[in-house]
Parts: structure tokens; sequence; C-alpha cells
């Protein structure tokens, strides 16, 4: 899945206000898990997508803790969770109807997730050799399998008929979401 690229300016306002980029990423963190559990309640039925959500769960949940030592590292606290312009704008997308409803959750959370890869993965490398840097490092391969995952769990559940032209439309889509966004120290 090919997304377009972040807009320049994006990672130096996160470098200039890295505290509240990691704010942000810790409340993003905590959404993805609740995000798998909805997931997995919705769809018990399904024992392939059930088991995913679990364990997706139990690893966003591994990424929050983390993002929470760095943040204590550095003696900055939490911030309350605000809504998610980029988040609210992509659920819009999701169509309603039984035979779209699934797919288009899935392939929204691919595109998130690419979203995601993409975004550490320019952290990364522009962060000095360290521990952080290791950190989103790892973050930026647990982004990418989650997005394959993400893709997978649609072809299984939900045939591969209509997934390449649907994740092309929401693609596009979520190119236009990103560029109406303000550059801002977080995740999206």
């Amino acid at each position: 899945m090919n997304l377009s690229p972040t807009r320049p300016g994006w990672l130096e306002a996160v470098l200039a206000d890295f505290d509240s980029f990691l704010q942000d990423h810790a409340s993003c963190e905590k959404k993805a898990a609740g995000m798998a559990l909805k997931m997995a309640s919705h769809y018990p039925d399904k024992p392939v997508l059930l088991n995913a959500m679990a364990e997706l769960a139990v690893e966003e949940m591994s990424h929050y803790r983390e993002v929470i030592r760095l943040l204590t590292r550095r003696g900055v606290a939490p911030a309350p969770d605000t809504r998610d312009a980029y988040i609210t704008a992509m659920n819009r997308l999701v169509r309603h109807g039984q035979e779209f409803y699934l797919l288009d959750r899935l392939l929204i959370a691919a595109i998130v997730e690419q979203r995601g890869c993409e975004r550490f993965g320019m952290l990364a490398e522009a962060l000095p050799e360290g521990a952080e840097k290791r950190f989103f490092k790892a973050l930026t391969e647990s982004e990418k399998r989650h997005g394959e995952l993400f893709v997978r769990l649609a072809e299984q559940h939900c045939g591969q008929a209509g997934i390449a032209p649907r994740i092309l439309a929401l693609a596009a889509a979520e190119a236009n979401i990103v560029a109406a966004l303000p550059l801002l120290p977080r995740l999206h």
C-alpha cells in the first residue's frame, strides 16, 4: 500500500515539542489497544480475528507502558486524551452495511498503521543514537506488521475481490485528510 508522503514540517514540529508528541503518542497507543478490544468484542464469532485483536491489544498496551516510562524518565506527565481529528476523519470513511463495515474498519486500521510506520521511521532516523532511537525503530517495524495483519484479516474475512480498489480509494481519501490537518507535534 502506498500512502502519500508526510508533508515537510511534520518532523520539525515533533522535534520542536517532543514531550507533547510523546503525550499524544501515549494516548494513541492506549486508544489503539481499546480499538483492538472493541473489534474483538464485535466479532467473537471470528476466532482468527478475535485472537489477532487480543494479541494486538496486549502489544499496544506494552507500547503504551513504554511511552509512559519514557515520559516519566523525562519528568513529563501524560496528558488527558483528546479527540484525534485524523482518526475521526478516517472513521467517517467507514461504509455502513454488514458487507462493508468490517472490510472498511480493517483497511482503515491498515492505513493508520502504515502512516504510523512511516512517521515512526522518520522520527527514528532523526533521533540521536540511544534508547529512544531504538524504541522508535522497533515501533516502525511493529506498525508495519500491524498494517500487514489488518490487510491479511481483511483478505481472510472479506475476500480479496474488493480489497485493492477499496484500499486505493481509502488511501486517496487519507491523503486529503493528512493534507488538511495542521502540522502539530502529534502522531496523526
